[in-house]
């Protein structure tokens, strides 16, 4: 018995916090069976058949079963996110370093933020044609203002008195870039990387459906031209368990250890 404590004790808290989001995705299933049960399967199957069909794919051997579909995705998506990530990051944080650089960008910021995805789709489709390159485009550019706010917003606030005190003591450059700077800005910058992933995600799959013959998006415009709802339902079913892995199993433990310091400075305030 005091072993077990021991070992539950020992759990990471983030296991623990799952527990209210297991909670209302259950409720939600709830709400999805009452629905099924109403409309019909032809409107709405059942979360059972769903799960099914979503087996089925999952055990299929050709080219248009699960695996190679969702991980043609996951490379457009994570290459279109890289990239956002990265330059996102970097000029947004150089740009935050400076108030002429800020207020020049700030207009740009809103002039990307404020253009729907769809609309540099169509672009993309101009440009690349059918091939990776309108996908991969399509994700940087709906996650690129996003991450390059965050990381101006960063850089714009953090406290002069952190700075003030690392001179007074004379901190080395690289000790303040780790111990004060980049904890600071990426507490900014995680939450946005956050949003941006789950957008991806989505963009990703929008432009598969409109612009490419594989991938997740293609896989539903064939369900869809075939009205076959369960079908349609395992596939979004898949990107929204591979965005729910890829918070709560890598995001979340990594945001987590990042944001610690937080919970130092206050306690040794």
């Amino acid at each position: 018995m005091k072993l077990l404590q021991t070992w539950l004790a020992a759990l990471p808290g983030y296991l623990w916090s799952g527990w209210g989001a297991i909670a209302s995705l259950l409720l939600g299933m709830a709400l999805w069976e009452a629905l099924a049960a109403h409309y019909g399967p032809l409107v709405l199957p059942t979360p059972l058949e769903t799960a099914q069909t979503l087996l089925q794919l999952m055990q299929g051997s050709s080219s248009e079963s699960l695996w190679p579909q969702l991980a043609v995705t996951a490379r457009r998506a994570f290459a279109g996110l890289a990239l956002a990530l990265g330059l996102g990051s970097v000029l947004g944080v150089v740009a935050g370093m400076s108030m002429t650089a800020s207020m020049m960008a700030r207009p740009w910021v809103t002039v990307l933020l404020g253009t729907p995805p769809i609309a540099w789709l169509v672009l993309a489709m101009l440009w690349f044609g059918t091939g990776d390159g309108t996908p991969v485009f399509t994700v940087f550019i709906a996650g690129f203002p996003v991450v390059f706010a965050g990381g101006l917003q960063g850089a714009r606030t953090l406290e002069r008195r952190w700075r003030d005190l690392a001179d007074a003591y004379r901190v080395p450059w690289h000790m303040r870039v780790v111990d004060i700077y980049l904890p600071h800005v990426l507490s900014y910058l995680f939450p946005v990387w956050i949003v941006a992933l789950g957008s991806a995600w989505k963009v990703v799959v929008m432009a598969e459906l409109l612009s490419v013959s594989d991938g997740v998006g293609a896989a539903l415009a064939s369900t869809r031209a075939q009205l076959d709802m369960s079908g349609t339902l395992a596939w979004i079913s898949t990107v929204v368990l591979v965005l729910l892995g890829i918070e709560y199993l890598i995001l979340e433990p990594i945001k987590r250890e990042i944001e610690a310091w937080r919970d130092a400075g206050g306690r040794m305030g």
